[in-house]
């Protein structure tokens, strides 16, 4: 069934006011069905009037692209949404990473790429390979305008792909860390360590390797009415290689990675 645009415009007002006011609302899937369709409707709406106050769309999240956690919120699929010069940081020097009340906070450490050309859907993973301009790892802080973390999928797609903010470290070359060879982006782990709390991932849980979440985007941009491809210089993170774990004010949380040229990160949250 297709909704009618005014109650995409309504949804699309109602969440993104939620997410300015750092409230949390009842999910929308509690009112009626969502259908992913209707879902990337909704957040296309919020990304016009993000653009329309101002915001640029400088890169795009894939979220949902570890298997090992589809169990744990209930997904079958990866999903995607935008990411803005308002949201996109560079980790500061100490490694003081602000939270600025976003509700329910996670930490999700990510790969994240960039390109020196369009991305087009028939590209291999080799062909994207072949464009990438750098690799660094960084964390997304994704936050859930619903309590509890409780949504269904499209519920998460219409909430701009749960997204709060991403923080990246040092961005190397991609030539240095393939070193002429991209299955070695299938290859590496990460550890994860926070208070009292130790997770590891492996790069193939990320859909057989951050490359291949990048093509399963390509494949799916199109979801999104009016999303364009990608192009040079967009930044793209490629989902978390762990557990999003919860976070707060005053946490210490530290990475590490094995298997592959990117240093780890050192960061300490603030309110």
């Amino acid at each position: 069934m297709n909704e009618h645009p005014s109650d995409t415009e309504s949804r699309a007002a109602t969440l993104l006011q939620a997410f300015d006011d750092r409230r949390q609302i009842a999910p929308l899937s509690d009112t009626a069905p969502v259908s992913l369709a209707s879902a990337y409707a909704i957040a296309a709406d919020i990304a016009a009037r993000r653009q329309a106050r101002g915001e640029t769309p400088i890169g795009r999240k894939i979220g949902f692209t570890n298997r090992t956690i589809w169990p744990i919120y209930g997904v079958e699929a990866p999903i995607w949404g935008w990411m803005y010069d308002t949201t996109v940081h560079d980790i500061p020097d100490g490694g003081r990473i602000p939270l600025q009340g976003l509700p329910e906070p996670r930490i999700e450490p990510e790969i994240a790429f960039a390109f020196t050309e369009t991305l087009v859907p028939e590209m291999s993973v080799a062909d994207i390979a072949a464009r990438l301009d750098w690799v660094a790892h960084g964390v997304e802080i994704v936050m859930s305008v619903y309590p509890g973390w409780k949504f269904t999928a499209p519920d998460a797609v219409a909430a701009m792909g749960m997204h709060g903010g991403c923080w990246l470290g040092e961005r190397r070359p991609a030539d240095e860390i393939l070193n002429g060879d991209p299955a070695r982006l299938e290859a590496f782990s990460l550890t994860l360590e926070g208070p009292d709390e130790r997770h590891t991932g492996h790069a193939r849980d990320v859909l057989d390797g951050p490359l291949h979440a990048v093509k399963h985007l390509l494949d799916v941009i199109d979801r999104m009415p009016g999303a364009g491809p990608v192009g040079p210089g967009e930044v793209l993170i490629t989902g978390t290689l762990t557990d999003a774990r919860l976070v707060a004010a005053g946490q210490r949380w530290l990475t590490q990675i094995d298997g592959i040229g990117l240093p780890g990160l050192d960061i300490t949250f603030t309110a």
